[in-house]
């Protein structure tokens, strides 16, 4: 197999970021590149035209190889529920097995290994280049026996590894020494190393590359700078570009509450395109009195953020600001906290609580079911506060049925999605739910609700922002910035040794 592994000394290094550029960089130079990484752990996902679940990272970097995602570009998604267990997704669906301390020994080397190799195999016969990417340190040894996301990875698939470091954190060369250090026999396969996220003059840092190829006899293939204006959706919220402080005047504040569960944080991704919009994270000892709008997105478990809301005050706040006339719009987990009722009877979405007061801003009630909803969908608008017949997509990733509870009078559905209602809202549109994920991607839509807010703030109505076309732009200057920056031909002549 010809390809290379992206792996870090650390998680957070830049991984997602390099395997991106990469993609795109020989998707330019005409390969028929595939983006895979066996193994992730997040809440933040996609499904795939056939219906499958997997890592939102992987359909980002498919999308700059100029692909369709598919689920063998990550076979393994951990979604994690609580500290020490997570929901095993196996090419796509729900896997009955439990992910606790026995998971290496139960899963990984058997039915794990398994799909690992059939997956390379698949990429070995229909692709030319594979950019795997590694997950967190490949120098935890005590998992080292039976991890199936980093060195094992590149053993597989016979492709040599470029160490990626963050500078910025500091201790960059002791994380490239000490990862090598503890790598053993498998040091050998590391044939690059890569600075990322440098601030400053790079010049001074010239005694630094010198030292560490002089001290580990490896290549370093560039210093990444670190880029503030160059971003693509995140592998999870903590590296979400927040705002952090609010323009009251010219500008939309829009609030996202950061349940300590959440998920699909990527729904609101779209909103950096627009200039007039500034997204902050909503603190639970804050007022609200600085947003126009707050976001509720998606969680892990709607019952356990649901308390959350009640325990830390933000639910008493969230009523408050709906009262006064702030928008508030719930994606999923979050549609499902606007209604009056949640029920667990079950103990399907969590093992604590069997029933829980929701906001009470739609008159709705959700209740938890053996189902989970995995789905691409497709409709239009339908609430009369939208232009009739304005085109969405999206998809759903959710247990629960959610329902009118009564008569819903100054209420409607959203949306109409392939002869099904979906969602709710009063008639301002001022409160808001959704089941699709991916709503507010849809430029059509996403404009349409901002001019509402726009036009309540007395601030000038704007036309819609072509998302696809900006996020284009994104990769082919992520590509750019990359290329400048790394020796691509030492890495596709001395490292996957390959020319065209």
């Amino acid at each position: 197999m010809k390809g290379v592994m992206v792996q870090g000394t650390s998680s957070d290094s830049g991984k997602s970021f390099i395997v991106t550029a990469l993609c795109r960089i020989f998707s330019d130079m005409g390969y028929k590149v595939c983006p895979f990484k066996s193994q992730n752990m997040s809440n933040n996902s996609y499904v795939t035209e056939d219906g499958c679940e997997m890592g939102r990272a992987q359909c980002v970097q498919a999308e700059a190889a100029r692909l369709e995602p598919q689920t063998f570009m990550n076979p393994i998604l951990l979604k994690p529920r609580r500290d020490n267990s997570s929901e095993i997704v196996l090419m796509g669906k729900v896997y009955d097995a439990p992910c606790d301390k026995n998971y290496f020994k139960d899963f990984t080397m058997t039915k794990g290994l398994e799909t690992l190799r059939s997956s390379l195999k698949y990429i070995n016969e229909n692709f030319e280049l594979v950019v795997a990417e590694g997950a967190g340190s490949p120098a935890e040894v005590n998992l080292n026996d039976g991890e199936i996301a980093n060195m094992r990875v590149a053993r597989e698939a016979d492709i040599p590894v470029v160490l990626i470091t963050d500078v910025d954190r500091g201790g960059s060369m002791a994380s490239i020494v000490g990862t090598l250090e503890l790598l053993g026999e498998d040091r050998k396969k590391v044939k690059g190393i890569i600075f990322n996220k440098f601030r400053g003059d790079i010049s001074l840092f010239e005694d630094a590359v010198e030292w560490t190829e002089k001290h580990t006899g490896i290549k370093v293939l560039g210093v990444m700078p670190m880029l503030h204006d160059v971003v693509i959706e995140a592998e999870d919220s903590m590296t979400f570009n927040w705002s952090s402080a609010y323009d009251v005047k010219d500008c939309i504040n829009i609030g996202v509450v950061k349940f300590p569960r959440v998920s699909n944080h990527t729904d609101i991704e779209a909103f950096r395109y627009e200039p007039d919009v500034r997204v902050s994270k909503v603190q639970p000892t804050e007022t609200l009195d600085a947003f126009d709008a707050v976001i509720l997105p998606g969680t892990k478990s709607t019952m356990l953020d649901m308390k959350f809301l009640c325990d830390s005050g933000l639910a008493q706040k969230l009523k408050k600001f709906s009262a006064r006339g702030g928008f508030v719009f719930g994606l999923c987990g979050g549609y499902q906290m606007m209604g009056e009722k949640i029920l667990d009877r079950e103990f399907k979405d969590n093992d604590q609580i069997s029933e829980i007061d929701g906001l009470n801003l739609l008159p709705v009630t959700t209740v938890f079911n053996d189902v989970k909803t995995t789905a691409k969908r497709k409709g239009y608008a339908v609430h009369p506060s939208l232009n009739n017949g304005t085109q969405v997509e999206g998809y759903e990733i959710h247990f629960g049925e959610t329902k009118f509870c009564k008569d819903p009078k100054d209420f409607s559905p959203l949306f109409e999605l392939e002869g099904k209602d979906d969602g709710a809202a009063d008639s301002s549109l001022k409160s808001a739910g959704t089941y699709l994920h991916n709503v507010f991607h849809n430029d059509a839509f996403r404009n349409e609700w901002l001019n509402m807010i726009r036009d309540a703030k007395g601030l000038p109505l704007r036309g819609p922002v072509d998302t696809m076309s900006e996020k284009e732009k994104t990769y082919d200057k992520l590509a750019a910035e990359v290329k400048k920056d790394i020796d691509i031909n030492y890495l596709l002549k001395e490292i996957i040794m390959i020319e065209k």
